[in-house]
Order: C-alpha cells, then structure tokens, then sequence
C-alpha cells in the first residue's frame, strides 16, 4: 500500500525534487547548477533538471567509473587543441586519462557512435556553411540524437609549401599550375573535403596531383614537406607556421566537437574548454597564427 502512494520523481524536477532525488541539500543542488557541473536549464529565472540526463551525469561521475576518469577524443587534428589537451592532462596528472586520436573527420565519428570516444572534432568546408554541413555529417549516424556540437574556433585551411616557395606560388591556381609534389590525407579527412572542393572551383581533380606521400594527420604532412619528401600538402595555416613552413590560404574553417550530450557535462570536458579559453592557448594562437575564438564553446547544434 505503502509503495503505490509513493510519487513518482517528475521528468523536469526542480531543485526541491532534485534534492530528494540526489539525497542532497537544495544548497547544494543550487551550487551544482549554478556551476555548470549538473544538467540544468534555467526556464523563467527557475532552474530545472532533466531527470534522465540527471541519471547519466550520475552514473558517468562515479568515482573510478570508465565514464568519469578519462576523456577519449579522436577526429580532426590540430596543434592547438594538441595543447589545450596536454595541458588537461598535466593538470590531471594520475587522477584521469585524457588522450588524443588523429583519425580524420569520418573515422572520428564512427569512433564516436561505436562509443569508442567521447569527443570527435571536426571540420568539413568552408566556414559560411559549416552550420549545415556539420549537422548533416552527424545525422549520418543514427546515435546523433544523443550529441551536441559545440564550436571549438575557427580557423585557416590551405596549403601547406616548402619553405621559400611562397614567392612563386602566392595563390592557390598558381600552386596548381606549378610541378609539384604533393601529400595528401586519407579520405574522409576534412582537409581532403577542402581541397577536393578548392580543386573544383579551379578546374582541377584531386587525381591531377601529382601524390608521391600520405600523411595520416596534418602534422605529418607538415613533417614530409618540412624533410623534403613533398613539395605541397593540405593543412592549416597554424601547422604550417608550426613546421616553419609556407602557407597559401584556401580560406575560412569551422573547427567543431561533437560529444554525447552526458559528456558535456564531465568535468574534464569542461576543463578542456576552459583550456581553450586560457591565456596561454589564447598565446599559442597568436604565435601560430590564422584562429578565431569569437564563439569558442558555443553549442552550435543539438538534436
């Protein structure tokens, strides 16, 4: 008799129901979302929790949990979240595992639906279209109902050159004109997306390259230009500075990660942001050059 008068929790409950539900004090629950550290959304100066994303914060932040203690990300590469991530990781030191996968855009994302990472970063085109492209790469896979997007910066994509070739070739038909040596990235990389499509709107198909290396990330095309093994490669502009390399730029870029909705909540996601928004990455950016933070931690898309 007893358990059919028992009420069952609502699924939007409040700080009093959050409280009950969590054995905690409504003090506490109120620090907790004001923080960002439990799922909550404020609706007319209230807050509210999502009883379900509740439950999955809950089990994700259990002490040892394979949720809680590491943080899996794969996709895109870039330096400069190669920075903010090993500084995550400095800061953790023993108490958590935060590691970094350079798989490509396509390969990330299947990594991410198989839930064999937690974050994959992105980028697919020029940067006006991104707000579409990026969601329709996402829906291709049918967890998405489960992810956020959340832009990481902006960036310059171009051509990576030898150094002391950027006299000659100062724009991207005058690369394409020259006899060079290329090394291009496997499919479904996002540098790959942009240069095939660069290539098209000059008249050029990738297969007219002249392709004597591969590298599977950007820094190791960098690497085979800056050891002479190639002459020209897709990549950022950040990369190529990195490298002490030439760049021609093919333009604008929206760098994105795309997450399980739990996740965004984990504490070592929100301290990777926090990475992002530092000085000292802020100092980075400055010294490789060609990012824009204007909307850096900005959920762009949700289903």
């Amino acid at each position: 008799m007893e358990a059919d008068l028992v009420q069952p929790h609502p699924r939007f409950m409040n700080i009093r129901q959050v409280a009950e539900y969590l054995h905690l004090n409504e003090k506490k629950v109120y620090t907790l979302a004001s923080e960002g550290q439990i799922p909550a959304t404020k609706v007319t100066g209230k807050w509210l929790f999502p009883r379900d994303l509740v439950d999955q914060w809950l089990l994700e932040s259990s002490h040892g949990g394979v949720m809680s203690d590491r943080l899996i990300i794969a996709g895109s590469d870039d330096p400069l979240l190669h920075r903010a991530i090993s500084q995550v990781a400095k800061t953790m030191q023993t108490r958590a595992l935060v590691s970094y996968t350079s798989t490509g855009t396509r390969l990330g994302l299947s990594l991410l639906a198989r839930q064999r990472a937690d974050v994959c970063a992105l980028h697919w085109g020029p940067c006006e279209e991104s707000h579409f492209r990026h969601p329709a790469l996402l829906s291709r896979h049918r967890q998405h109902r489960k992810w956020v997007l959340v832009h990481a910066f902006k960036r310059d994509q171009g051509i990576i050159l030898s150094p002391g070739s950027r006299l000659r070739y100062d724009s991207v038909p005058k690369v394409l004109q020259g006899d060079l040596r290329w090394s291009l990235r496997q499919d479904g990389a996002g540098a790959m997306r942009f240069l095939e499509e660069t290539l098209g709107h000059c008249g050029y198909r990738i297969e007219q390259l002249n392709q004597v290396e591969q590298g599977l990330t950007e820094r190791e095309v960098a690497s085979q230009v800056a050891m002479g093994l190639a002459d020209a490669g897709p990549g950022a502009r950040s990369t190529a500075r990195e490298f002490g390399l030439e760049f021609v730029s093919m333009g604008w870029e929206s760098f994105d990660l795309a997450l399980y909705r739990g996740v965004f909540f984990r504490h070592l996601f929100r301290e990777l942001m926090q990475q992002l928004d530092s000085g000292d990455c802020r100092n980075q950016a400055e010294r490789l050059g060609g990012y824009d933070f204007s909307e850096t931690g900005k959920v762009v898309w949700s289903s």
